[in-house]
């Protein structure tokens, strides 16, 4: 083993190097010297050819090469000449004596005479300079030169002292140094290095970890010897600032004294001087001082002229290495942005100093090289850093010469080595020097006491807690005892040492002086070599003995063991010392900044191993270390539910590997979310030890991802024994093929990997054959990712045959590897033949292959000729081939040709983007008949002409399977696509040539049956011209059903001569020919063309500024921007009536003027077939508005009539006359007094109307009266909507005179708030309702004033309604007075805001006041409402009656008539239902003693309220004497089990009781039993609400067990409990005896399949059923679909809720097929279901044949454009739907349109909900502007 820096060539090199660029500049000026003198050294070579150089520079560069090659000795004698025959400059003098050797002055000066006796020229060059150079000028050069040389001297020796040995704590007792064999040999360190530039680049960039401080990814992960880290990287005169970085332990102090070491020894020749400090003795510096007292007050000072020696070092500073070592020690603050100010002289901080010196301003020119652990670096380093390199510690050879140094002396140093080899857990510990040496430790004792039957420890605490033990035993023997009795004996020792390290890391202090150490400490840790002692310089006085740690590591590890044996520290305190989130969130705070590893021993010591020791040590019993222990596990597992980053992911890891507890580790795995991404740092192969033991110790498999992460291959060899992972990522340019290689070794071992990539990395085609290799043994991987690598011409047939060996393989991704063009078309050949490949995607430089997979079922050959002896086999499979942008040309054709027909199963080949022209296109077409297509051929991009596309559709022809072409020149469009025929797929591959024309003949006799086939050309600048040759093609096409020739020239002419041959396609549906520069005389042809073809039925015409005409065969027209005039308009419906099918009329952006609107609606009667006439983007006049309303007289099939804006008009009629009531709606119309008559005679005429909407008009409260007038002379029948006419308080209350005197109003309705709500609906036939809703009018007194009177006119009222009308209480009773009728019943209902304030009593004061006797009072003080049922005439109950009720209550004497009155007037009272009320005592008594009691009170709700603290039971209590009650509604009244006893007394004397409401309270099973059985008995209950309690399966089952026998029961909420599925299934049974069951509640349970399956088995017996709401229920595909099968049986539902819930496409299809069933459904919610595009269509169908649907919730699922588009289809099929719920889905832009184009259809239809959809914004306000129906907004 040789120690660096030993080889002298190497060295001489360094020094040459070093003088060089100063040599050259001195020597440039004197070329011919050189010359001369060069001939003279080199005797034997030729120097003539030089003359020739003409740069001096040049020449001299070369003459100095030349001495250089010639040998040390040569170039030695040449300096020692060239020093004494020149004036040098002193600092290049220095560097040549250097190289030179150690010679003195006679020696080579006598030099000197031999060379110049050889040389007259010399010897007067030699005169010349002595006579030039004065003897004083040399007196001052060695003057100045005698110190500085002493002081190098002095330094040397200094040096070769402090780290000749590194001696223990017993030395100091000597006074002086004893230091070890100065050759000590030394095992080189693993180091690599990185440049400094990218670190820069990051300083501005968050960084995720200090630890991955340099951008590992970009950076060269190369080796480094140290002498390279010396080599000038910088401008001579620049300081050079080398940063190194390392691990604990992994040997950055111990590098760092083997460099000073080195230097002593003379190998490093450019520098001068040396000084080393050390940052954990800076701290013990308290005060400011100069760079002179730091480097020879703190280092070493001068015997004899200091000044003298500072100023020469501060001339040739660049002769200077300063080591700072342990940067990450340093306790002072290091994050100073800039430097200070001063000069050499001035006094600063440590940290000043430090960053003068690395910036430049101190020494400029010297080399700093500064070592840290990577936890800490500060900014401003980061931005001077010339040189940055990473200490790795020992790889595996390292490690074995260490361990053969380390026990070169013993005869069992093979054993030793063996047993680390076979270990990998203690190799991979090795790896870190300091461990290594721990390790050695134990092993030797192991070894030495022949115990090897003895396992060594398996964690880095358990070996420390080892080595201390060896350590005390090896002091005092075997005499001692065992390890017990030595551990007691050195107790206090220990117990002090580790008091000293906790106090030293918590104040920042890692140097000690003798006073801070007891004596008996330090005498324990001195004995057993624990602390080391050295000279401490605090400043010019005498030094002082310093000592600490041997390591800090070791100082960690006693602080941990302070924490867990002190009997001070409690779990509390333990918990905080372990905060590893403050530690990593806290990066800078004090208490954590020296405790790198001081986490890692806490959770060792909190292992089982651990736990004798610590109770040996503590003097405590197990369950005291035990609970320690506890508290450090439990922090663990805290910690792994945060979101960790990599580097305290590895962290987390590390320290769950020392508390070996598999528990821990399974429970932290499991929280860590099943995928371990690590960025950018590096890994070693101790930590992926710790992280295989967290992965291996789960159950759940995992994904691991490493990104730019620097690791060794021995991390590779560790992973291998990683079960658990399922996803395998690398991502870095360092994976090559050695990686690969290294990777492919470890894949056996993982058993569960299912995918493996390897991505941007230097992969070749070799490494990419030795992974598939060892991939194919996995045959559980199902995916690999080779893509970004350099695999350009890889073995495509041998790894094709691997690939054809994993049955489980899915996919391949091979892209950005620059694969050539030839090995792309060799790889779709072996795609095509290897039997489970399923597609080849090729684009660019994507390259993916696709595998059947684990469901591929076929034969894996690769060769198919094998198979041509054997019956021929169907293929399963169908292969896709893209081989897009691959530069394919017309040469390639018949090679592509030969790939596809060798296929027979090819569903898609896309050819995009290639270079084949009309040349190759045509080849690949005339082959179609004899290639197995069953979906598409693409061949856009590929240069056609209008001949290439003449050419396409000849194939139409050939190939009767083509099912659609899709061309269009502009953009660079062709597509064919094909139908599947699978007589074709099997059919055997054929033997005959491939162009052979028997086989065109065979391939034409077995064509499928021609099919429809659709042409779409567009965008080809097709004009009149190419017709020609089109047409030529086209007539032979018959079996075209759709042409589509949009965005061409082909103008008047070309139209004409396009439908000349339009009669020969008899299978011709549909016609496109939008933006072809036609005219208005081509619209008229095409109307009397559409006339007379029968198979035409629709017609999309356009002349705007985009061009439409499309007609579809179907029975439809749409004119669109053609502006036509009146005549135009008589010409086109003289056409249009000879239409007989004609069904749908569009007319848009047309400028129809009054007159052309009159003259189209005179044609109506005319259009028998006519359903819809839609007129848009017109704007109509008044009058024009008036004709359209007055289409109504004009054709008795007219079923609405709307007018929006007065712009869009639509008119829908219906088949029959009158077969139904016709609406009128002209909305937006600015409609005012003017127009009211006009327009009242046009509705007079029609007399029976269902609706007139004038909402949004003008008509104030003038036309209001107008119209009004109108109403009361003229009986009429409908429902008239004012809403948003600008109506006041006066208009409101000449509504309600004319309401209060007029017979034929049955109701209104009107808020003057900002709904501006005003309906009156009025009819003509006898109506016994009356109704008067007057909400916010914002009334004065005098309007109540009126209003009051204006009611006492109306005695047939039967509702009155007021909300929020400023009525006070006064003017409330002074209401109720007013309000009376002569017979029946009045409902009076008032919200006002001080309902919520007064109290019952005075609530119940203000009822009284009412006239008439009350039947109901019902007051929700969280609505605000009050609200009165009065039956009239008044009827006075007994005196006999009150008295007796008197009798059992006598209040004081004050309340007497107030209570006297409440008896009278609610004598007759049956229903009392209060909200959210506050009972107090006076109040609860009076409900329960008079209210409770009152013979026909039949309903009592009391609901949210409050009671007295007793009340509740007094309550319950007086509910016993409610014997006629039919309705109970105690709902969120906190009701728990403990009251329901006595509630279940109360129920017992209810014999009538129907309905049992609960809901909201804290019923558990126990109360649900009790009330159970008090049901059983109640055989006329018909509701039972029990939802949101806390019921679970017990109380479901006692439950269901009395529901056998409720055969009445016809509703059941039971939603928002707690049962499971079993107790689901058993009340699933019980309902199937529930035969008039009708709504069941049973939403947010979580019952699951098994219960969605067992009630699937009972809804056959509930024929009754119309209400089933089971949202939210997990009920999954399986359950959902037997449950969707089963409800057929339900004919009645008409509410059905299932959302909530993953039902699958298979349920969705399953109730779809159903709801054909369900005549009487009105209302369906599927929100957040996953339906997908896929499910609409079928659902769409359903829907469309359920008659009575009026709502529809679709939610929150995955909707598309295709669903909104099937849906919209279905819309106008459902005549009574009112509103489609489809918010926060993923409709587009197309599906909003269809949606607004089938809208239009439906006038029934509220509105359409499309909230949180992604439709532009542009096209929502567009859409919404057109039918203001559908809603994209959130409310």
């Amino acid at each position: 083993m040789q120690p660096p820096f030993q080889n002298d060539d190497l060295d001489l090199e360094a020094a040459i190097a070093s003088a060089r660029p100063q040599l050259v500049e001195f020597l440039s000026h004197r070329p011919e010297w050189l010359l001369t003198t060069s001939q003279h050294f080199l005797p034997g070579m030729a120097l003539n050819g030089l003359d020739g150089i003409t740069d001096h520079r040049e020449k001299v560069s070369v003459l100095l090469d030349l001495l250089e090659k010639a040998g040390p000795a040569t170039w030695q004698q040449f300096a020692q000449y060239l020093c004494m025959e020149s004036d040098l400059p002193l600092d290049l003098e220095i560097l040549l004596i250097s190289s030179a050797g150690e010679g003195n002055l006679s020696q080579k000066q006598e030099a000197c005479r031999d060379v110049s006796a050889r040389s007259p020229v010399l010897k007067g060059f030699a005169c010349r300079r002595h006579c030039c150079s004065s003897v004083s000028d040399k007196d001052v050069k060695q003057q100045r030169l005698d110190p500085a040389e002493e002081y190098r001297h002095l330094l040397i020796d200094s040096i070769r002292q402090r780290c000749g040995s590194r001696r223990a704590a017993g030395a100091a007792a000597q006074e002086q140094m004893q230091p070890l064999a100065f050759n000590q040999p030394f095992v080189n360190l693993v180091i690599r290095w990185s440049k400094a530039s990218r670190l820069k680049e990051r300083t501005d960039k968050r960084r995720e970890d200090v630890a991955d401080a340099p951008e590992l990814e970009e950076c060269a992960d190369t080796a480094v010897k140290v002498s390279d880290l010396f080599r000038s990287v910088v401008p001579l005169g620049m300081t050079k600032v080398i940063f190194l970085f390392g691990k604990p332990g992994a040997g950055k102090t111990m590098l760092t004294h083997r460099i000073c070491q080195k230097w002593a020894e003379g190998v490093l020749p450019q520098f001068l001087f040396t000084f080393l400090f050390e940052f954990r003795q800076l701290n013990l510096l308290k005060r400011k001082l100069t760079l002179k007292e730091l480097l020879f007050d703190l280092f070493l000072q001068p015997e004899d002229s200091p000044d003298t020696v500072f100023q020469y070092l501060l001339e040739n500073a660049w002769h200077i290495l300063i080591i700072f070592d342990g940067l990450d020690e340093f306790a002072a603050n290091m994050d100073v942005s800039s430097s200070s100010k001063g000069g050499p002289t001035s006094h600063m901080s440590i940290s000043e100093l430090f960053a003068d010196l690395c910036h430049g301003k101190l020494l400029p020119g010297c080399t700093v090289l500064v070592t840290s652990r990577p936890k800490r670096v500060p900014d401003f380093l980061l931005n001077t850093v010339d040189l940055l390199a990473e200490i790795l510690g020992f790889d595996h050879k390292k490690v074995e010469e260490y361990v053969s140094h380390y026990f070169h002396q013993n005869s069992f140093k093979e054993q030793a080595i063996a047993y680390l080899k076979n270990n990998t857990k203690l190799l991979s510990m090795c790896l870190i020097p300091a461990l290594c040496y721990v390790v050695c430790i134990c092993l030797e004792y192991l070894l030495l006491k022949h115990q090897m039957s003895v396992e060594l420890p398996q964690t880095m605490t358990q070996f420390y807690i080892k080595m201390l033990l060896i350590f005390i035993n090896k002091q005092q023997g075997e005499c001692a005892g065992g390890e017990e009795t030595q551990l007691n004996c050195n107790k206090e020792a220990i117990l002090g040492l580790c008091d000293l390290a906790l106090k030293g890391l918590e104040d920042k202090k890692l140097v000690f002086y003798v006073g801070d150490i007891p004596e008996h400490v330090k005498e324990f840790a001195s004995l057993h070599g624990l602390l080391t002692v050295f000279e401490v310089k605090t400043s010019g006085t005498r030094p002082e003995a310093g000592y600490a740690f041997v390591h800090l590591s070791l100082q960690e590890f006693f602080a941990a063991l302070c924490l867990m044996v002190s009997k001070r520290v409690d779990k509390n305190y333990l918990k905080k010392k372990f905060s590893l989130k403050s530690k990593w969130t806290l990066k800078n705070e004090a208490k954590t900044e020296f405790m790198e590893s001081f986490h890692i021993f806490l959770a060792g010591l909190s292992s089982k191993e651990c736990r004798t020791f610590l109770m040996l040590l503590a003097e405590q019993d197990e369950a005291w270390v035990q609970d320690k222990q506890d508290a450090i596990l439990q922090s663990l597992k805290k910690l792994a539910a945060t979101h960790l980053t990599g580097p305290k992911v590895i962290e987390l890891c590390h320290c769950t590997f020392e508390t070996q507890d598999l528990k821990v580790a399974q429970h932290i795995g499991s929280l860590l979310n099943f995928k371990y991404t690590f960025k950018n740092f590096r890994l070693t192969p101790l930590d992926m030890s710790a992280l295989v033991f967290v992965i291996n110790s789960g159950q759940d498999l995992t994904h691991l991802d490493f990104a730019g992460c620097l690791m060794d291959i021995d991390c590779l060899e560790v992973l291998a024994s990683c079960k658990n992972v399922e996803h395998l990522s690398f991502r870095s340019r360092r994976c090559g093929d050695d990686f690969a290689a290294a990777l492919s070794k470890s894949l056996g071992g993982m058993g569960s990997l299912k995918k493996l990539e390897l991505t941007g990395g230097s992969i070749t085609a070799e490494g990419m054959t030795n992974l598939v290799q060892a991939s194919s043994q996995c045959l559980q991987l199902e995916e690999i990712n080779l893509q970004d690598n350099q695999i350009r011409d890889p073995e495509v047939k041998s790894v094709m045959d691997l690939f054809s060996r994993m049955e489980k393989l899915k996919k391949i991704d091979l892209s950005n590897n620059d694969l050539s063009l030839n090995a792309v078309l060799i790889l779709a050949k072996e795609v095509i033949t290897c039997q489970n490949a399923t597609e080849l995607r090729v684009r660019k430089d994507t390259v993916i292959i696709y595998f059947s997979g684990p469901s591929g079922k076929v034969t894996r050959s690769l060769d198919l000729r094998r198979e041509q002896n054997k019956e021929h086999v169907i293929p399963t499979r169908h292969v896709k081939l893209c081989l897009q942008d691959c530069s394919l040309s017309s040469q390639h054709a018949k090679e592509i040709v030969a790939i596809l027909q060798s296929c027979p199963c090819l569903s898609e080949v896309d050819l995009s983007g290639n270079k084949l022209g009309d040349e190759g296109c045509s080849c690949l077409l005339e082959s179609l008949p004899w290639i197995s297509f069953s979906k598409q051929l693409d061949l856009s991009q590929n240069h056609l002409s209008v001949n290439g596309i003449c050419s396409l559709l000849k194939s139409v022809n050939t190939c009767q399977k083509m099912m659609e072409v899709q061309v269009s020149l502009c953009r660079e469009t062709a597509v064919l696509r094909f139908t599947e025929d699978r007589e074709f797929a099997s059919l055997p591959p054929r033997e005959e040539p491939v162009f052979s024309t028997d086989d065109q003949q065979y391939g034409e006799e077995n064509q499928t049956p021609t099919a429809p086939q659709k042409l779409r050309l567009t965008d080809s600048r097709f004009q009149a011209s190419d017709l020609e040759k089109l047409c030529a093609v086209l007539k032979e096409c018959s079996s075209i059903s759709e042409l589509d020739l949009s965005n061409n020239y082909l103008g008047d002419e070309g139209l004409l001569q396009l439908f000349q041959f339009l009669p020969n396609l008899k299978m011709l549906s549909s016609l496109k020919l939008n933006d072809n520069q036609i005219s208005l005389s081509s619209v008229f042809f095409l109307a009397q063309f559409f006339s007379t073809l029968e198979h035409i039925k629709t017609m999309d015409l356009s002349l705007g500024h985009m061009q439409v005409v499309h007609l579809t065969f179907w029975e439809r027209i749409s004119l669109r921007d053609c502006r036509v005039g009146p005549e135009d308009v008589t010409r086109l419906c003289q056409i249009l009536t000879q239409c007989p099918q004609l069904t749908e009329i569009e007319l848009s952006g047309n400028s129809l003027s009054d007159q052309s609107i009159e003259r189209l609606l005179s044609f109506l009667p005319y259009l028998c077939h006519l359903t819809l006439l839609s007129i848009r983007n017109n704007t109509f006049s008044p009058r024009c508005t008036v004709l359209l309303i007055n289409s109504i007289n004009l054709c008795e099939r007219i079923r609405m009539v709307e007018v929006r804006s007065s712009e869009n008009a639509f008119l829908h009629l219906g088949t029959s006359m009158r077969s139904q009531k016709t609406s009128c709606r002209l909305t937006g119309c600015a409609i005012s007094q003017g127009q009211i008559d006009e327009l009242c005679r046009v509705l007079e005429q029609r007399g029976w109307l269902a609706e007139v909407d004038l909402s949004r008009n003008q008509l104030g409260d003038e036309g209001l009266r107008c119209l009004l007038d109108h109403l009361h002379q003229v009986p009429i029948t409908c429902s008239l909507n004012l809403s948003h006419n600008r109506i006041s308080q006066d208009g409101v209350l000449h509504l309600i005179n004319a309401f209060a005197t007029c017979g034929n109003t049955t109701e209104v309705q009107v808020s003057l708030c900002s709904k501006a709500t005003l309906i009156i609906k009025l009819t003509s036939r006898d109506d016994p309702r009356k109704i008067l809703r007057l909400a916010e009018c914002n009334f004065q007194p005098e309007h109540l004033e009126k209003l009051c009177l204006l009611l006492e006119k109306c005695t047939g009222l039967t509702e009155y309604i007021s909300s929020n009308n400023n009525v006070t209480v006064q003017a409330a009773e002074r209401l109720l007075h007013s309000l009376r009728k002569n017979l029946g019943l009045l409902k009076i209902s008032i919200e006002e805001p001080w309902v919520c304030k007064e109290s019952v009593t005075n609530l119940l004061e203000l009822a009284v006041q009412a006239c008439g006797n009350i039947t109901e009072i019902t007051i929700h003080k969280d609505k605000t409402l009050f609200q009165l049922g009065v039956r009239f005439p008044h009827c006075l109950e007994k005196v006999e009656s009150v008295i007796s009720r008197l009798n059992l209550y006598k209040p004081g004497i004050k309340h007497a008539c107030f209570y006297q009155r409440v008896c009278e007037k609610c004598a007759q009272l049956q229903e009392l239902r209060w909200s959210h009320v506050e009972l107090h005592n006076d109040e609860a008594e009076m409900l329960v003693r008079t209210l409770l009691p009152l013979p026909e009170l039949k309903k009592f709700g009391l609901t949210s309220s409050s009671i007295m603290a007793t009340g509740i039971d007094y309550l319950i209590m007086g509910l016993q004497n409610c014997q006629a009650i039919e309705e109970l509604n105690l709902g969120h009244m906190k009701l728990s089990s403990a009251t329901i006893p006595k509630l279940v007394l109360g129920l017992h004397e209810m014999p009538s009781l129907k309905r049992l409401i609960l809901n909201h309270n804290s019923i558990s099973n126990d109360g649900c039993s009790r009330l159970a059985e008090a049901l059983r008995n109640m055989h006329y209950l018909e509701e039972i609400n029990l939802s949101h309690n806390k019921i679970g399966d017990s109380g479901l089952i006692n439950l269901a067990a009395v529901l056998l026998e409720m055969q009445n029961l016809k509703r059941i909420d039971l939603s928002g409990n707690s049962p499971s599925p079993a107790g689901g299934e058993k009340l699933m049974e019980a309902l199937a005896y529930c035969k008039c069951i009708e709504e069941l509640l049973l939403s947010r349970n979580g019952f699951g399949d098994r219960t969605a399956v067992k009630l699937a088995l009972c809804l056959p017996y509930t024929t009754n059923l119309k209400i089933l709401h089971l949202q939210n229920n997990n009920i999954g595909p399986a359950g959902g679909t037997e449950l969707a099968r089963a409800l057929v049986a339900c004919g009645l539902l008409e509410e059905i809720s299932l959302s909530e819930n993953d039902l699958g496409e298979g349920s969705i299809h399953a109730l779809s097929e159903g709801l054909p069933c369900f005549e009487h459904l009105r209302k369906i919610d599927l929100k957040l279901c996953g339906i997908t595009d896929d499910a609409s269509k079928s659902l769409s169908h359903g829907f469309r044949q359920c008659p009575s649907m009026e709502e529809i919730i679709l939610s929150w699922n995955a909707l598309g454009d295709g669903g909104a588009q099937e849906l919209a289809s279905a819309l106008p099929g459902m005549e009574k739907l009112k509103m489609l719920d489809l918010e926060k889905n993923r409709i587009g832009a197309c599906g909003a349109t269809k949606l607004a184009e089938e809208l239009a259809k439906c006038p029934e239809i509220q509105f359409i909900r499309l909230w949180d959809n992604p439709v532009p914004k542009g096209l929502t306000e567009n859409l919404t502007s057109q039918d203001p129906r559908l809603c994209f907004s959130f409310y």
